[in-house]
């Protein structure tokens, strides 16, 4: 089995994580574009081109299946993906967790790029899964970026605003960009209030991996003996997993692991 996982950045370790725990024995192919990121401030037919040039590198692996591990790639490329790549290689993508955030009546927080908040895009899926639920939208500037570099400073810094900005009130946060997931603890520690039940946070790197087992008809086996290989692509070359993804357990993960053939 061969799970493929694409991204600008390393936004898709916590997708890649996610897989890896859920099927150990799965090869996984990782397709960046160091060249071109951050996909965030693109036009979306310049994202979409640059997606396409990402998903076409990880398809000559011939994968199984190809997580699109990036919210923003998903709005504006996904479609376009899957009638390149499907019904050959299934394209999942990755939604901000709101529908299961929404599910315990709130109040709820989305953090999310600046891009993203107050979006066309996001409002839909605030009305569509958590029509009646109060719902604080959080930009958080620079957090991404500075997940990117690894930046700690830049990081507790980004976190610390957006905390500010969070209602007090809320019960639970979604993680709305897949690279806050790799800080999830610091976000958490962040958002404690005294006197207050410390809100769930809401990722969904889980869900998606478990989404990617689904639509090819495997099952999970987290218990696995085999490891399978891990190969990076950076701008369709094989290379090693960028230095800043070590910062992470998640990055950590699959180090020890050797490439394919």
């Amino acid at each position: 089995m061969k799970i493929a996982l694409m991204d600008s950045g390393i936004g898709l370790l916590a997708a890649t994580a996610a897989v890896r725990r859920l099927r150990p024995d799965a090869d996984l192919v990782l397709s960046l574009d160091p060249a071109g990121m951050p996909w965030g401030p693109r036009t979306p037919q310049d994202l979409t081109r640059r997606a396409v040039a990402v998903a076409e590198a990880a398809a000559a692996y011939e994968p199984d299946a190809l997580i699109v591990g990036c919210n923003t790639a998903t709005v504006h490329a996904l479609s376009t993906l899957r009638d390149l790549l499907e019904p050959g290689i299934p394209v999942i993508g990755t939604v901000p967790a709101i529908k299961p955030a929404a599910a315990g009546g709130g109040p709820v927080a989305i953090w999310a790029t600046p891009a993203t908040t107050g979006s066309a895009y996001q409002k839909n899926l605030i009305r569509e899964f958590a029509s009646g639920v109060q719902v604080a939208e959080v930009p958080c500037w620079g957090l991404a970026e500075a997940v990117e570099r690894a930046d700690q400073s830049a990081i507790d810094e980004a976190i610390r605003a957006a905390a500010a900005l969070t209602p007090e009130e809320v019960t639970t946060v979604v993680l709305g960009c897949t690279h806050y997931e790799l800080v999830a603890e610091r976000i958490g520690a962040a958002l404690r209030r005294p006197g207050r039940p410390q809100p769930v946070l809401c990722g969904s790197a889980r869900a998606v991996a478990a989404q990617a087992l689904r639509r090819i008809g495997a099952a999970p086996d987290p218990e696995a003996a085999d490891e399978g290989t891990v190969t990076v692509l950076l701008n369709g070359q094989e290379g090693p997993l960028p230095a800043p993804a070590l910062s992470y357990a998640e990055g950590r993960l699959l180090r020890t692991v050797s490439p394919a053939g």
